[in-house]
């Protein structure tokens, strides 16, 4: 069953009580506007003007409030141990909205990795986007001097940089799937030559905004490319997230090979090193 959330205003939650009227329930929902109880969807919409879709076709019935084109960025790989970190930013315009409607895009955390390995190919070929790949060498020289919000916050700063050089300009609403406060985020950047200004943060964006999902999907593709790679060359299996299971491969790693080894595949300020010695 898919899950969509957006945030709807006035003009489409009365465009949306008209079209499915004869489908509002009569179940009082606490804190709900009404509920439209579809075959293959069941639509929420709340008081604080959030709508919530439920159901095997939910994407089919999103309202995509996209009136003018988007960019969206989002990262992947920062809770994991191993791995690198992944930033995209995408652009997307109104004619690709019924194309992204079609593939189900959706956040990538939401869709197994095998969706993500047959959908993602096909927005990298189609959307215009800037994707920034920063591995385990890098990272852990970069970590000593920058934390993990200052990382991601030039890396997003730096898509968005690469993606408006790509695409000619940006459009007037560019959207960021929020890590950190607007200001913070700022301030992170006050060192860098050159800034994009005038960007949207939201949390849970991915689940709000077609760009930022896009991005996310990418993001999660790379990774998935790299950790591939990284598996081929040390011929095994490794463990995503950063649990027990993460310390015990680890362990049995730098038995192996050794912790000049494993920084190049870890973020070595992880607590997982802390355990390892």
């Amino acid at each position: 069953m898919e899950t969509y959330t957006e945030k709807l205003n006035d003009n489409q939650i009365q465009l949306l009580k008209k079209k499915y009227y004869n489908y509002i329930s009569d179940k009082k929902i606490p804190y709900a506007l009404f509920q439209i109880k579809l075959e293959d969807c069941t639509i929420t919409v709340y008081t604080s003007k959030k709508a919530v879709y439920q159901g095997e076709k939910a994407s089919l019935y999103l309202t995509q409030p996209l009136e003018e084109d988007e960019a969206g960025s989002d990262e992947v790989g920062t809770g994991d141990y191993f791995g690198p970190v992944t930033v995209c930013a995408v652009l997307v315009k109104k004619e690709d909205i019924a194309f992204l409607k079609e593939l189900q895009v959706n956040d990538s955390k939401q869709i197994n990795d095998d969706q993500i390995r047959q959908k993602a190919p096909l927005l990298i070929k189609r959307l215009t986007h800037s994707l920034l790949i920063l591995d385990n060498i890098k990272y852990n020289q970069i970590h000593t001097t920058n934390n993990m919000n200052q990382i991601k916050a030039k890396l997003h700063n730096q898509a968005y940089l690469h993606l408006q050089k790509k695409a000619g300009s940006l459009p007037e609403r560019c959207i960021v799937d929020q890590f950190a406060p607007k200001d913070l985020y700022y301030r992170y950047l006050q060192n860098e030559p050159h800034i994009i200004n005038g960007l949207t943060f939201e949390t849970k964006a991915e689940s709000k905004y077609l760009s930022v999902a896009c991005a996310s999907m990418i993001a999660r593709y790379a990774f998935l490319c790299a950790w591939d790679k990284m598996e081929e060359h040390y011929q095994c299996t490794i463990p995503k997230g950063a649990g027990a299971e993460v310390d015990r491969f680890a362990a049995a790693f730098v038995n192996k090979y050794g912790y000049e080894e494993l920084s190049k595949i870890a973020k070595m300020h992880f607590k997982n090193t802390a355990k390892l010695k």
